[in-house]
């Protein structure tokens, strides 16, 4: 059973930065089975948003032109933790941020439809 445990959230100022972990347990990042990891974000009234994907060896990265530039995301293979650091947060980057896993293709995107495991979210509060 594949977990997945978000934490680092919290309020900060704009301009601030904040770095979200993400725990995974029941899989082994240094597999040698092609997967997904990504994070997620869903602000009130909003849609979720794919944020930033990696795959499994790190040489594939997305990220969303919303946040490109602020954010970075990155993975420890021994500690089997995903990563987001997020800098010159703006209010609009409030928001619940989720972590996902898709664990069948070597393509990673950001579209939420592929990912098959989610955590159930850290919060961010930027305020201005």
């Amino acid at each position: 059973q594949v977990q997945l445990v978000e934490s680092g959230g919290g309020s900060v100022q704009a301009g601030g930065s904040l770095r979200l972990s993400c725990v995974a347990s029941g899989y082994t990042f240094s597999t040698n089975r092609w997967y997904c990891v990504a994070w997620f974000r869903q602000a009130p009234g909003k849609e979720r948003e794919g944020v930033a994907t990696i795959d499994r060896d790190g040489g594939s990265i997305r990220v969303a032109d919303s946040v490109k530039g602020r954010f970075t995301i990155s993975k420890d293979n021994a500690k089997n933790t995903l990563y987001l650091q997020m800098s010159n947060l703006k209010p609009e980057d409030t928001a619940m941020y989720y972590c996902a896993a898709d664990l069948r293709r070597w393509s990673c995107s950001l579209s939420d439809s592929n990912y098959g495991y989610w955590g159930k979210g850290t919060k961010v509060t930027v305020s201005s």
